[in-house]
């Protein structure tokens, strides 16, 4: 077993510490001024940036890093809410594509500044550009990995 030594484990716990603040901040500020937690706002993000605003549920799950479970009940909230739709696939009448509503976008239009605002006040802002190349690099490096792994 290579355990972490002390600087590795600094960087460790300060990523872990700070990103569970930081999406705890981001949601807290969507939440009380737009009544939508964080995952939902990142669901509706994901959809409103694909062609037609629409992705199949398995697709969507693997971009949230989601179960396809655990997205399914999620999806159904924001359904009731009527911020998206469910519709079988015409191609596969096995899948399900979820689809961005009108309602779902008003919802991003006036929720996006917010987000924005929290993300360059808590985050952006507090880095330099290089800072920001490194930090981009490395996660690219992380998600390349893992989708590796996973893949």
């Amino acid at each position: 077993m290579r355990w972490l030594n002390e600087a590795e484990m600094a960087a460790w716990r300060s990523y872990i510490v700070a990103t569970l603040r930081l999406r705890q901040r981001l949601h807290r500020e969507l939440a009380d001024r737009h009544d939508v937690s964080l995952t939902d706002y990142e669901v509706l993000v994901c959809l409103e940036f694909q062609p037609e605003q629409r992705m199949r549920m398995s697709e969507l799950a693997v971009l949230m890093g989601s179960t396809k479970s655990r997205l399914s009940h999620q999806v159904g909230r924001l359904e009731e809410a009527g911020l998206v739709r469910r519709v079988r696939d015409p191609e596969d009448k096995r899948g399900v594509i979820t689809e961005l509503t009108p309602e779902g976008k008003a919802l991003l239009e006036t929720a996006a500044p917010t987000h924005v605002e929290g993300v360059r006040e808590h985050l952006i802002d507090l880095l330099s550009p290089q800072e920001q190349a490194t930090i981009a690099a490395a996660f690219e490096r992380v998600l390349d990995h893992l989708t590796k792994v996973e893949g």
